[in-house]
């Protein structure tokens, strides 16, 4: 059935009720902690001066036989009143924690005058001495354990033997092992500076030695310093300024490294979505998906729909417990196995077997395990009344699917013939059978499939969650609404975290498939 403009079916009013994707106060009026277990949504009085969605004698008939039940608001998170917030004394600074400084210096009066002016400037530093680059080496390097101590207690990641800064003088001889043909006078900064890349640097030269300075800060030292010119305060702020510089480096760079890691991983998640192949099957085909891990495209759920040569659509929806990066790729090994599978010209259980031994050989441990949701939709005999399609569904430990009816009454599939989820039983051994439902379509059947992480949310502050009851009323009465296809899905979504007070925390994967004579819609 082809949509209107505004996403609302042929036919449906104008009322406000249909606009913005839901009825004015719609998700408000929507209560429920004292509902009863069966897990649908309470009624829901129209607003003054509109229409009812629904006939009234239509939902006096439906639930005529259920308990009567009170309503109450449904909670929402509270923030607390400035003036409520508890208060705490003023915090007490930390101490500053002395800065750890090797200097690297080969005359040992030279030495003695720099820690004078250390403690001339009263700042807290903590100097050791060594004459050259060896015993620097054997200071700087540290220990994995130790490296990664540092870095759980907010300490500078990888900073050499936890030295803030070295004070090297560019004078000292290097004492390379394996000296450059072409000297430029920093060798020994350079050896330093790939021996102990995370470390502050600062640099000394004597008076006539300032481009010198100048070519070491252009070589990575933080700043450089004249022997002569140089007192207690002047050191000390040198050096706090070369720790901080070095700091904001490190961070700038782990941010950028960050980001170009995020920008690399979307693009890898956003091309494992599944693209539908579906040329040439009429179908509008809808799908939304939202993984419950931040800041990820892809989670633990999966979908993918094909259709073969002979004309039969295939149609899956899964969900892989957990929703880690491990599942994610799991998840998409499993989605890519079986799309393999049907061109391959498996289904039924013959696919769903092989598809447990996938899953047997790819999963971390023999705790995960997959539940799955399976449509063989068998094209329509030309010569059936009123085009009449066969299908069959196969459920792996998966909720079944919901059938939208023409009155706005959505039924759900049955779920007697369901099978164990996917590694949770042996297949060879005959435990593990998932036998087949067959039902038909009609003319303009819809069908939504959907995974747990949809009906899973809760209802208001308390235990209670919304269950297939509850998602197959709230969609009836988006239906109601004269919301179809992609604004039906969304405005359902919108709803479910509404309700949960926020967004959902489990993946979670929605398609809507409907029998549409004209092109093939994708939404």
């Amino acid at each position: 059935m082809p949509a209107t403009g505004d996403g609302r079916a042929p036919g449906a009013t104008g009322s406000p009720g249909a606009q913005g994707g839901a009825r004015p106060g719609h998700a408000q009026d929507r209560s429920a902690p004292a509902a009863p277990a069966h897990g649908c949504a309470p009624d829901r009085a129209p607003a003054s001066g509109q229409h009812p969605a629904r006939p009234p004698e239509r939902r006096a008939d439906r639930r005529s036989d259920r308990p009567a039940r009170a309503t109450a608001p449904i909670p929402h998170p509270r923030s607390k009143a400035a003036g409520q917030a508890p208060t705490a004394g003023p915090a007490t600074p930390p101490a500053t924690a002395p800065l750890k400084l090797l200097v690297i210096e080969d005359d040992a009066t030279d030495a003695q005058l720099l820690k004078a002016a250390v403690a001339d400037s009263g700042a807290p530093i903590e100097i050791h001495w060594t004459r050259g680059l060896d015993q620097a080496f054997a200071l700087l390097a540290p220990t994995s354990s130790g490296s990664r101590r540092s870095r759980s207690r907010g300490g500078d990641p990888g900073r050499g033997g936890d030295f803030s800064c070295v004070l090297l003088d560019l004078a000292a001889p290097a004492d390379l092992p394996h000296p450059s043909d072409s000297s430029d006078g920093l060798e020994g900064l350079h050896e330093l500076l790939r021996r102990a890349p995370h470390t502050a640097v600062v640099v000394l030269t004597d008076a006539a030695g300032a481009e010198l300075g100048a070519a070491a800060v252009a070589a990575g030292a933080q700043d450089f310093l004249i022997k002569n010119e140089t007192d207690g305060p002047l050191l000390a702020r040198a050096l706090r300024y070369a720790v901080e510089r070095k700091r904001a480096d490190e961070s700038q760079r782990r941010l950028v490294e960050a980001e170009l890691r995020g920008q690399e991983n979307a693009r890898l998640q956003r091309h494992l979505l599944p693209t539908p192949l579906l040329d040439g099957a009429n179908l509008s085909f809808t799908r939304r998906y939202r993984p419950g891990r931040r800041r990820a495209l892809l989670g633990g759920d999966f979908y993918d729909a094909v259709r073969t040569d002979d004309g039969t659509v295939h149609v899956v929806i899964g969900d892989v417990c957990g929703h880690g990066p491990d599942e994610a790729a799991l998840g998409v090994a499993l989605r890519i196995a079986w799309r393999t599978l049907v061109f391959a010209g498996l289904t039924g259980e013959t696919l769903l077997t092989t598809l447990q031994h996938v899953l047997e050989h790819e999963r971390r441990s023999d705790e995960i395990f997959a539940t799955l949701c399976m449509l063989v939709i068998d094209p329509a005999d030309a010569g059936a009344p009123e085009a009449v399609e066969q299908a069959r569904l196969y459920l792996a430990g998966h909720p079944p699917p919901l059938l939208l009816g023409q009155d706005h009454t959505p039924i759900g599939l049955p779920s007697e013939h369901a099978g164990p989820a996917l590694g949770l039983l042996p297949c060879d051994d005959g435990q593990a059978v998932w036998p087949s439902h067959t039902f038909e379509l009609r003319r303009g059947w819809r069908l939504l499939l959907y995974t747990d992480g949809l009906i899973e949310g809760r209802i208001g502050a308390g235990s209670r969650r919304l269950g297939q009851d509850g998602l197959a009323e709230l969609i009836g009465d988006h239906q109601s609404a004269g919301l179809t296809r992609g604004r039906l899905v969304d405005s359902a979504i919108a709803e479910v975290e509404e309700l949960n007070g926020g967004a959902l925390t489990d993946d979670v994967a929605v398609l809507l498939l409907e029998r549409n004579p004209a092109q093939l819609i994708l939404g």
